[in-house]
């Protein structure tokens, strides 16, 4: 198969880097990893023109980065498969049982791995990760983070809602995978994919990470574009529709983000008949485009008294205790995963674990193994790494 790079000649991987004489943080913005996705791609031109004319102050390293290029191209999602799954063990360690000819998307993410891989090497400060991404429904911009204290900080600064819990419903993510490796790691959705405003929220995005990791002083940044959100919501994921081959899958049409839906309406349809809400809440990132996976998820408000209760918690490092209840205990193989009888996981109900992290929960042998991110990504204060 042919490189994918040599079909997309406007779409370099390397879109540009900026940095100062001193030593910081290394904040790496992705745009593109879909190729129907591009907003973020120009976005990170834009601020890196912005810093190149102006010339400010700046601690560490921006390093702009484009994802699938050979989809970005083609303006398509993606060419042979999902480039934004393929992040898992069995990929990146060679033992997923493909044929020995790469797909477009497997050659684009080995690319896309040393330069990243190569650039941690040669970071002089913890490193930040920004994935840039639009949706096919209308509605506001959000974040999503894994469920992490340093992740919250960065989310919070964005002033937009905040999901928790999706990184954990989505199997083979870059920003799964970057999250393992001890990273801060933000996905921001930066509206529909057609939308103009979709690159003026990435913009404000990106100049919004670098002056929470200490990279730029407020004072040096541009004023935020898009207006603040003041009161933003903290979300949880309650409910994904997850398509297989073949399901046929319609979205009824007009759903945006967001938008509130109550328990039994009408939601989709697919060759098994109608789909309906499970729960009332409201609804994201509804699938409106040919490609993708995703049908719909579920989401709903987390009160504010509950984040500050959880911060409190980790702090106390109270997850050390979870395993003295009963019917919980430690997997003998993986450090941030308990193994939890189901019948007990009707009683400690598993609001519990989300306060502690605990948030990517599977089934398997009959057991429920709920798990958490082990690196706890390092906390920024004015550009440097606390302890």
């Amino acid at each position: 198969m042919p490189d994918p790079s040599a079909q997309s000649p406007g779409f370099p991987r390397l879109l540009g880097s900026y940095g100062g004489d001193t030593a910081g943080p290394l904040v790496i913005g992705i745009g593109g990893m879909h190729g129907n996705e591009p907003a973020g791609v120009f976005a990170l031109q834009q601020v890196l023109h912005s810093l190149h004319t102006r010339c400010p102050s700046f601690r560490g390293r921006l390093l702009a980065l484009t994802g699938n290029r050979a989809a970005l191209t083609r303006g398509c999602r993606y060419i042979d498969e999902d480039f934004n799954r393929l992040w898992v063990p069995e990929r990146l360690e060679g033992t997923g049982g493909r044929c020995a000819e790469p797909t477009s998307e497997e050659q684009e993410r080995r690319e896309l791995l040393a330069v990243i891989e190569m650039a941690l090497a040669r970071r002089q400060g913890p490193a930040v990760f920004l994935d840039l991404h639009t949706t096919s429904a209308e509605g506001q911009p959000f974040v999503v983070i894994g469920d992490s204290l340093p992740n919250r900080r960065f989310a919070f600064d964005l002033q937009a809602p905040v999901i928790l819990g999706l990184e954990e419903q989505l199997e083979g993510t870059l920003l799964n995978y970057l999250s393992e490796q001890g990273h801060v790691v933000i996905g921001f959705e930066g509206g529909q994919h057609a939308s103009p405003s979709a690159v003026e929220n990435h913009i404000a995005a990106i100049w919004s990470v670098l002056t929470t990791a200490g990279c730029l002083r407020s004072q040096d940044a541009p004023e935020k574009t898009p207006p603040e959100q003041p009161g933003f919501p903290v979300l949880e994921i309650r409910y994904h529709h997850l398509l297989q081959a073949g399901d046929d899958f319609v979205m009824e049409p007009g759903f945006t983000n967001f938008q509130p839906v109550r328990r039994g309406q009408l939601l989709a349809r697919d060759r098994h008949g109608q789909i309906r809400a499970q729960e009332s809440g409201q609804i994201l990132m509804p699938l409106y485009q040919g490609q993708g996976a995703d049908g719909f998820f579920l989401v709903r408000t987390v009160q504010r008294f509950w984040l500050r209760l959880a911060v409190w918690l980790r702090r106390l490092r109270l997850e050390r205790l979870l395993p003295l209840l009963p019917g919980v205990r430690r997997h003998p193989d993986q450090a941030a995963t308990l193994i939890v009888e189901p019948r007990i996981a009707r009683w400690f109900v598993m609001e519990i674990f989300h306060l502690l992290g605990f948030r990517k929960k599977r089934h398997r042998a009959g057991k429920l193994l709920v798990s958490r991110r082990w690196h706890e990504p390092r906390v920024f204060k004015n550009g440097e790494p606390n302890p």
